[in-house]
């Protein structure tokens, strides 16, 4: 940390700046206060004269809503920006301070890291790499100086080539020139950098964290250029446990490269934060960090910047350090952080092997015309015949660009592998890369914005772990609600209910061919036969007609049940075939008894009674009905079907949904009820173990019930309760609810892993992570049809495994809406299996991915 300077802003928004953190070449990191919580903070704030250029704060807008919209796992949330103060010329962001030094400060401090270490910061970046992938985006922020490490793991500061830049500066006629620290061999040959540049990037960085040097990178710059295109590595430094990973990320070919969820597993099978438990970082940075957070803790507390310094003339020097362990890195050229070419003044000259941003003034409207393809020939003459010798940062500006209309269409113009250009086409239409490709983090068809909205590719996924090209995308029509169910109508339709009705979509085409309003708040939708669609509304049974929508019959509550004729809304249990399972209750007069001889008569007494259903929706008659236990106040009881054998069902109260006494009674565990299928008698109430009333549970149709049991899972025979076998897990990671299949049992839980192991054993088979960020919930899990695709979602994104062993096959992220002033989108995923289609639904929009 340093003090802060006399020219140094004093406040962002709500934020008091106390001192300055670290530089990079577009922006300066300071530490601040939160008035309101009086937290520390971090502000960005982008450099004031390249903040002045029209596109440069799109990008810097456009890299901070990825970060926004990557919250969670390894990128800290951000807090705030000039939105949220709208009268601020100023542009920066907010984000929580986290003690940390960035990877270039560790390596000079103390040397290289130790192999632990390299494995959990390679695991950490490549789950974050992973998410953007799996998007069809490029991340490109990969740097030494972008990476952090903190006392918990690494976290990521730059999402996108401006944040990742080794230089930056603003140019006469308000152009921008950027230099990219990190080339990769693609970029040398002109072509458009992928998701496989990043893993290219991954592996230099890993490689500079294990030595302490990067291959291939260091040197002279027109060497280091020709070294990244032609010449293998040398890893004999690298730890021999991980140069065979980092060589395949070092390949020439982008094909030959692993996947960022390869990389991820490859070095942390538990994931980054399960390796990371107990310390990771060797005890000198372990001790640096730690005196950096008493640092900014005092600094805060006291809420007075540090003596405000004038440049050098105030007698302190211009960059007066607040002491900490490690000092902040000197700005001289840095030969570890592949920067090639010296970015310090000197006599202009070509600098051809120096990947460079050319950003020319605010442009509008579609870029037309073709551009001119980029060689190292003859110097191009400026207007008037003038001969341009550019400096190693004047930006060359090349004509608009046509928006390409796919990935695979957007040409690519020979360009000599020294003298890689990248522009800036109509403004706001993206980075161009070579004359032609889309640079623009997001991955899309082309467009106006710097940040497009994430579309299926037409020509199909362009690495492996990409998602395949979905056979459609329904989006509901926004001026509705969005829908609260969605089921499958005999591999035919996708059936949708919400307050306004139902909706029915053609499984085959994505098209929306009826709608119902009858079925406004309709809670489940079912097939009813071969002929009907059934709809359990809050009105009443509905059966909807497949071809039209309309409805075929209906059965008001009352007419449900001749013995309840005052019958609740029914609460929906599960189903089984035809026959569904519903709970419902009415309220009773309960008539005060004789009273005894000279007494007054006692007043008669309302009570509710509730019951359990068994209905029949194809012949549309009750099979049974049978008392349970009331719910809490008049409403009436949730259940949960937790097993459908042969001869019983097995279900279980929503614990929300318990009497102050039956929650007394059970003890802080669970209650489980099994009912015969045929008559709905009661069979037996059991607790089994210590299961908790809201522990994922679920039972199968050999006896067995599957429940999580603090951070283990296990196997219970029911009903004698006898342990059958026990999965231990990780602390603070429960067991969600799984999934069995054939001798096979599917596990998750909300250290985002999921597993197989033996129905009959609980020996583990396999168990991989999502590498999605640990949250609240495990994934939920679902099964193709056809049994050999697992699909774990959860609140970030949708990963598929190959159920036999797996294998991880490709993941889906919808990062939502792109429009600044636009709603974040942060339903979680749900997935619904249909034949060889995995329909995945996000809110309103649904898509529907062929799986095996």
């Amino acid at each position: 940390m340093e003090a802060l300077r006399q020219d140094d802003p004093r406040r962002f928004g709500p934020y008091t700046v106390l001192a300055r953190l670290r530089g990079t070449a577009s922006s300066v990191q300071y530490l601040a206060r939160d008035a309101a919580s009086e937290d520390a903070v971090v502000i960005t704030a982008a450099r004031p004269e390249l903040a002045a250029l029209p596109a440069f704060r799109r990008r810097f807008q456009a890299e901070a809503r990825t970060a926004d919209r990557l919250t969670g796992g390894w990128v800290q949330p951000q807090l705030g920006g000039p939105d949220d103060a709208p009268d601020e010329e100023l542009l920066w962001t907010a984000g929580p301070y986290v003690p940390a030094l960035t990877l270039s400060e560790a390596i000079d401090a103390t040397g290289p890291l130790p192999e632990r270490a390299v494995r959990i910061l390679g695991a950490g970046l490549a789950e974050t790499l992973s998410r953007v992938h799996a998007t069809g985006a490029v991340l490109q922020g990969l740097a030494p100086r972008t990476v952090l490490l903190a006392e918990d793991g690494p976290r990521l500061t730059a999402f996108g080539p401006l944040g990742a830049a080794a230089a930056a500066e603003a140019r006469p006629g308000g152009q921008l020139s950027v230099r990219l620290g990190y080339l990769t061999p693609e970029q040398v040959e002109g072509e458009e950098p992928g998701p496989a540049s990043d893993l290219f990037v991954l592996g230099l960085l890993l490689a500079y964290a294990a030595t302490g040097t990067t291959p291939l990178a260091d040197g002279p710059a027109a060497e280091a250029a020709e070294r990244i295109a032609r010449t293998a590595p040398e890893l004999g430094a690298v730890p021999e446990e991980l140069r065979d990973l980092i060589a395949r990320c070092l390949e020439k070919d982008p094909a030959d490269r692993p996947s960022a969820g390869t990389v991820a597993a490859e070095l942390a099978l538990e994931g980054a934060a399960g390796l990371a438990k107990g310390g990771w970082l060797p005890e000198r940075l372990a001790a640096a960090v730690a005196e950096q957070g008493v640092r900014a803790r005092e600094t805060v507390t006291a809420g007075e910047p540090a003596d405000a310094v004038a440049g050098g003339s105030a007698g302190a020097p211009a960059d007066a350090v607040v002491p900490v362990p490690v000092p902040a890195p000197a700005p001289a050229p840095d030969t570890q952080t592949a920067q090639l070419g010296d970015i310090g003044r000197h006599v202009p000259r070509t600098d051809r092997p120096t990947t460079q941003l050319s950003v020319p003034p605010e442009l509008t409207g579609r870029p037309a015309g073709p551009a001119p393809a980029l060689s190292a020939g003859p110097t191009p003459a400026l207007p008037g015949g003038v001969p341009a010798v550019p400096p190693p940062m004047v930006p060359v500006v090349p004509r608009p660009l046509p928006a390409p209309t796919s990935r695979a269409a957007a040409s690519s113009p020979a360009v000599d592998r020294r003298g890689l250009l990248i522009g800036l086409a109509a403004g706001a239409a993206g980075l161009a890369v070579g004359g032609g490709g889309v640079l623009a983090l997001g991955g899309s068809d082309g467009g106006d914005t710097d940040d497009p909205k994430p579309a299926p590719s037409r020509s199909g996924p362009a690495v492996a772990g990409l998602p395949p090209q979905p056979r459609w995308v329904y989006t509901h029509p926004a001026a509705e609600p969005a829908p609260l169910t969605a089921a499958v109508w005999n591999e035919r339709l996708l059936v949708l209910t919400g307050k306004n009705g139902a909706t029915g979509v053609d499984l085959r085409t994505g098209r929306r061919v009826w709608q119902n309003t009858d079925a406004a708040g309709g809670r489940a939708a079912l097939p009813a036969g071969q002929d009907l669609c059934f709809v359990a509304a809050p009105s009443g049974f509905l059966w909807l007609s497949p071809k039209d929508g309309k409805t075929v019959h209906r059965a008001d509550h009352a007419d449900l049940s001749a013995e309840t004729p005052k019958l609740s809304a029914p609460e929906f249990v599960g189903s089984s075939g035809p026959v569904i399972w519903f709970t419902g209750s009415e309220k009773a007069t309960v008539k005060a008894p004789p009273p005894k001889k000279g007494k007054k008569r006692g007043k008669d007494k309302q009570v509710v009674r509730a019951y359990l259903f068994a209905y029949d929706i194809v012949r549309r008659e009750q099979l049974w009905r049978t008392p349970v236990p009331a719910g809490r106040g008049p409403a009436t009881p949730v259940h949960r079907l937790i097993a459908v054998r042969q001869n019983h069902l097995v279900v279980r109260q929503n614990p929300a949904t318990l009497t102050p006494g039956d929650v007394r009674a059970a003890k802080g565990k669970a209650v489980f009820r099994s009912f015969d299928r045929k008559t709905g008698k009661a069979l037996w109430s059991k607790q089994f173990g210590t299961v908790a009333p809201d522990a994922a549970a679920m039972g199968d149709d050999r006896g067995l019930l599957y429940a999580a049991v603090g951070d283990d899972l296990q196997a219970f025979e029911t009903p004698a309760g006898k342990p059958k076998w026990t999965l231990n897990g990780s602390g603070g990671t429960p067991y969600g609810t799984p999934v069995v299949t054939g001798t096979v049992l599917h596990t998750t839980n909300r250290n985002q892993e999921v597993g197989a192991v033996e129905r009959e054993t609980g020996r583990l088979r396999w168990r991989r992570s999502t590498e999605a960020a640990i949250g609240t919930a495990a994934p939920a899990v679902t099964l193709s049809t056809t049994g050999r695709t697992l699909l774990a979602a959860d609140g970030s994104q949708v990963t598929a495994f190959a159920a036999d062993d797996g294998r991880r096959l490709w993941k889906f992220q919808d990062i939502g809406t792109q429009d600044p002033k636009g709603p974040t989108v942060t339903a979680p995923y749900r997935v619904l299996a249909a034949g060889r289609t995995a329909v995945v639904q996000r809110d309103r929009i649904f898509y529907a991915f062929p799986v095996a």
